[in-house]
């Protein structure tokens, strides 16, 4: 597999003659970003050898690689997901190849729903820490001391530094921003009332279906990470069995992208 991530990561470097310093992976709706990229190159997915290729509406499939300010990145428009029927190490395969090429931090979005009461659709919420309710670990099976240890500490997993730092250009630019804790289950069918009280009541202030397992695997290589995610859809205890689409995800993670674009352009920058 190591053989296969840097045979993955030399024949994206050939062609595009830098490192990046920062990998960013766009959620549902939000792949707009990608536009912002400066003197961008992109590869479909299915151009990269042993690159997954995305099934899901909302994720273009193509990997960016350009500049944000001074700062070389490379940004996946898609991500790939568990309910995909994708085992774990082809979930994260794209966050190995990303290490080989050379990033240092990782910034992650999705599109979740709101199980905290005082969060509302449209919402951005900083994620400071995460549940993983997937039925498996990314890092099950031998663990090669090359990619990380056996056993990571996970108690810092998103960076407290850049956490403070957002907050500080949300404040500059009067944008408004939540904080706290996002559940990563399997999916594709969203919550039932049931699955959101339990949520919530163990912790949870929103719930997705991606991030957790790239998360995990980044920190294992010791990449910083910052995320966001969109708060497209809440349940309440007066609207528990209100009905959600994915069209209706895309459509408001659509309408916040232009805020976490700013933020995370401006994060970048700051690096």
């Amino acid at each position: 597999m190591i053989e296969k991530f840097k045979n993955t990561a030399n024949f994206l470097l050939e062609r595009v003659k830098f490192q990046p310093e920062v990998g960013i992976i766009l959620g549902s709706g939000l792949g707009g970003f990608a536009n912002k990229i400066e003197n961008s190159i992109s590869f479909d997915y299915k151009e990269i050898p042993d690159f997954p290729v995305s099934t899901v509406e909302g994720h273009s499939g193509k990997l960016v690689f350009g500049n944000i300010g001074n700062k070389k990145v490379v940004a996946m428009q898609g991500r790939f997901h568990f309910y995909e029927g994708y085992p774990m190490q082809t979930v994260t395969y794209p966050v190995r190849v990303m290490k080989f090429l050379g990033i240092k931090y990782l910034f992650v979005s999705n599109a979740a729903g709101g199980l905290n009461p005082t969060f509302k659709a449209g919402d951005l919420m900083l994620i400071n820490d995460h549940i993983n309710f997937f039925p498996q670990n990314p890092l099950l099976g031998r663990n090669f001391d090359e990619l990380g240890p056996r056993f990571p500490d996970m108690s810092k997993t998103y960076a407290p530094e850049l956490i403070v730092k957002a907050k500080e250009i949300a404040k500059n630019h009067n944008i408004k921003l939540q904080e706290g804790i996002y559940i990563g289950s399997s999916g594709p069918t969203l919550e039932t009332p049931a699955e959101y009280r339990f949520f919530k009541s163990i912790g949870a202030d929103v719930t997705g279906m991606s991030t957790v397992p790239e998360v995990i695997v980044a920190h294992h290589m010791g990449i910083k990470v910052f995320g966001i995610s969109v708060v497209t859809n809440t349940a309440t205890p007066s609207t528990p069995d209100g009905e959600t689409t994915h069209e209706e995800v895309q459509n408001v993670a659509g309408t916040v992208e232009p805020q976490m674009t700013l933020i995370f352009n401006e994060l970048i920058k700051s690096l």
